[in-house]
């Protein structure tokens, strides 16, 4: 019965945004705004995100974090003091897992050795590295704000200081890119050696440049025979495939990533960061997001900066569920839909009958997962959750 399950909480992570950048890129959708001053208001920032996790401390329930992540924008442009400030306030109030994991994104055209050992000293064990391409007509093109040299010598930093578990982020289907230019640019990085690789399609988000003035993409049928090819590449290489977009050489999944796929909770602080919380109330899980207010000044004044906290119905549940749990190639126990919704596993038994009629969820009665084609049609699949 779900009541039975309602007493389990979930794991708890936290992510911590940094809302600047140097440019803003024509494909980002993200909480970002370039930065006018020459300083960064440091001191301010970190006073602000320790009032911020003093206020969610009544989210926490007595758990401990097992991971936290470092998103923005550009977090590569903080100094290790501030890193180290915010983690040692957070481990002090809310306690850090053993074996936690402390992911930072950066930029190479931010990255500097000294930097990226004060990191390390900090406490942060994972970098993801924004590489994006290694062809320098496409990452103009994209707006950023490194060249290819730099990524190279960026990895080469990470390598000196220590940092070996890294991920580099790499998109594909850029504007007229072939089905060679875009292997190359995934042989690249995988001659890198780096432990994790996230390899993803370029799309055209609302409210960004390239959505207003669309650049001329690959069409269908190359994106898909990119995809495939590369594929492929990645898995003669070593890498597992073990998530929409995420590729891993063995025990070196990103676990912050797992944890928002497998339905945990997060708390996020900083300017526009998003929490998700779950709650017990007469004996059942109650689930809620949480946002923070978007615009930096703001956030940096603010007593409470919390701008949305609303309730996750329960009608809403099992999409929400399924849109992060149906990501991962191996799916998920069928057993943690309880555990994480506080709903009986038949609440959603007629919709996953009708998915496996069609073969795109695998008949298996002890996992929640897609088959090939499931994952291919992946949008298709969680419409009939909606």
């Amino acid at each position: 019965m779900a009541e039975n399950m309602a007493h389990s909480l979930p794991p708890l992570s936290l992510y911590i945004h940094f809302p600047w950048c140097v440019k803003k890129c024509p494909y980002c959708d993200f909480n970002s705004h370039v930065h006018q001053s020459s300083e960064l208001p440091e001191t301010a920032y970190l006073n602000a995100l320790k009032r911020d996790l003093q206020l969610e401390m009544p989210f926490v329930q007595g758990r401990k974090l097992t991971s936290i992540f470092f998103g923005g924008g550009t977090p590569s442009l903080m100094s290790a003091s501030v890193v180290g400030g915010i983690l040692e306030f957070a481990q002090q109030q809310v306690g850090f897992a053993t074996d936690i994991e402390i992911t930072l994104e950066a930029n190479p055209g931010t990255a500097e050795q000294q930097r990226f050992k004060g990191y390390r000293h900090a406490g942060v064990n994972r970098i993801s590295l924004g590489v994006q391409s290694f062809d320098d007509s496409q990452l103009k093109r994209l707006g950023r704000i490194h060249n290819s040299a730099e990524t190279f010598r960026a990895v080469e930093m990470l390598h000196q200081a220590g940092l070996e578990n890294f991920n580099l982020d790499l998109m594909f289907a850029l504007p007229n890119q072939t089905v060679d230019e875009a292997l190359k640019d995934l042989q690249q990085a995988i001659d890198l050696f780096p432990p994790h690789l996230s390899w993803y399609q370029l799309t055209l988000e609302p409210n960004t440049v390239f959505y207003r003035q669309k650049p001329p993409l690959p069409d269908d049928d190359l994106q898909f025979e990119i995809m495939q090819e590369g594929h492929l590449r990645l898995q003669q290489s070593g890498f597992s495939h073990y998530e929409t977009s995420a590729f891993s050489k063995p025990g070196r999944q990103c676990r912050h990533n797992r944890h928002y796929w497998e339905f945990g909770d997060y708390i996020g602080i900083s300017a526009g960061a998003h929490g998700k919380i779950t709650e017990i109330s007469d004996g059942k899980l109650k689930l809620h997001r949480r946002q923070k207010t978007r615009v930096p000044e703001r956030y940096l004044q603010s007593v409470n900066p919390c701008s949305f906290d609303e309730p996750i119905a329960e009608t809403d549940l099992p999409c929400e569920f399924a849109m992060n749990a149906l990501r991962l190639i191996e799916g998920v126990p069928q057993s943690l839909f309880q555990e994480r919704t506080g709903l009986p596993w038949v609440q959603i038994a007629d919709i996953r009958n009708t998915l496996i009629q069609k073969k795109l969820l695998r008949d298996d009665p002890q996992q929640f997962v897609t088959t090939p084609q499931g994952a291919l049609w992946l949008n298709h699949v969680l419409e009939h959750f909606l």
